[in-house]
């Protein structure tokens, strides 16, 4: 591989003529110019970025670390935060955790040893597994979180309204008539889930009806998991004539299940979940969803990150989003028979 003392070589000028070439700092020649642009081309020189903008103190690396690309709301927001990365000429590095604790701290570690300037983090440490690989790096670049933010780490955290998520799916669903609603959550601990189970307890005792832990039965944000639990929930000898899903990859495990025991949306059981996507009004019949502000949101972390990056000062921040309800058509009133033969 070629390095900057070759172009010099060939060019017959100095290293500082060829870094001063490349870089636009200082006047060069226009003849000067064209021998190292020459010299560059035949060459194949690539300029090491990382290495000349550390000298600089900037290496304009910026670090992402999701759960789970499957999922369409993280798949959305990384496509979303790479575009605005790109925009302003830096370099996104993506990590995926896929839900694992210790492989999120292997990208935290990762993406602070590659001189990041900045780490957006969607966490999967739900019982504080990754703090001590957060705190570290929190010592050498900015960290934003979006949803979760670790105790005792400060840092600017952006997320939805997830007790609004939970109303308003839950509301929705007790205006039909509904009283028997199941919940479908992601994993204890996860703030998003744990946030919007919340709002669905809030409105169910608001509708007078005590929520029953038969009916809560966590989904792990996971499709085969959401499958199981559903299951468990149809065998109960009442099933839920109605069931909150709390994200949109549990719900095509719900479905599946659905499907499987012969059930039909909405006429045997209405069903609501978090996250609008693409396919939401391709189901049949189509979906009624709360719809976060995903692009909103991966744009604010991404700009929070820009910010600090560029040495904003101040207290740390917390955006709220608040998401909508996406009324289409699984939702209808109890079928009159709910009970097992």
């Amino acid at each position: 591989m070629a390095t900057m003392k070759d172009v010099a070589k060939l060019a017959g000028v100095s290293v500082a003529t060829v870094s001063a070439t490349i870089s636009g700092r200082d006047y060069v020649s226009p003849e000067l110019q064209e021998r190292v642009s020459a010299a560059i081309t035949k060459l194949s020189y690539r300029p090491n970025v990382v290495a000349s903008n550390l000298k600089k103190g900037r290496t304009s690396l910026i670090g992402l670390i999701v759960p789970d690309i499957t999922n369409p709301f993280y798949s959305d927001l990384t496509a979303e935060f790479q575009r605005c990365a790109r925009a302003d000429k830096l370099t996104a590095i993506l990590g995926i955790s896929d839900q694992d604790p210790s492989r999120e701290i292997e990208l935290i570690e990762y993406v602070a040893g590659q001189h990041a300037e900045a780490l957006v983090v969607g966490s999967c440490g739900y019982k504080g597994e990754s703090i001590g690989a957060l705190r570290n790096a929190a010592a050498h670049l900015n960290l934003v979180f979006i949803d979760s933010i670790p105790e005792g780490i400060q840092a600017d955290r952006i997320e939805s309204d997830n007790f609004l998520a939970g109303r308003l799916a839950t509301d929705h669903i007790l205006s039909f008539g509904h009283r028997r609603i199941a919940v479908v959550t992601g994993p204890s601990g996860a703030r998003s889930s744990d946030e919007r189970l919340r709002g669905y307890h809030t409105s169910m005792r608001d509708a007078g009806i005590a929520p029953s832990s038969a009916l809560q039965l966590d989904g792990g944000f996971r499709i085969e998991q959401a499958y199981e639990a559903t299951l468990s929930l149809l065998d109960l000898s009442s099933r839920p004539t109605a069931i909150f899903v709390c994200n949109n990859l549990m719900l095509i495990g719900v479905m599946r299940a659905l499907a499987d025991r012969g059930l039909r949306v909405p006429e045997d059981i209405s069903i609501v979940n978090v996250d609008d996507f693409p396919w939401a009004s391709a189901f049949r019949p189509a979906m009624t969803t709360v719809r976060q502000q995903t692009t909103e949101i991966a744009r604010a972390a991404y700009q929070s990150a820009k910010s600090r990056m560029e040495g904003r000062p101040g207290e740390p921040i917390h955006s709220v989003f608040k998401p909508e309800l996406v009324e289409r058509a699984s939702c209808a009133r109890p079928a009159a028979k709910t009970r097992k033969p």
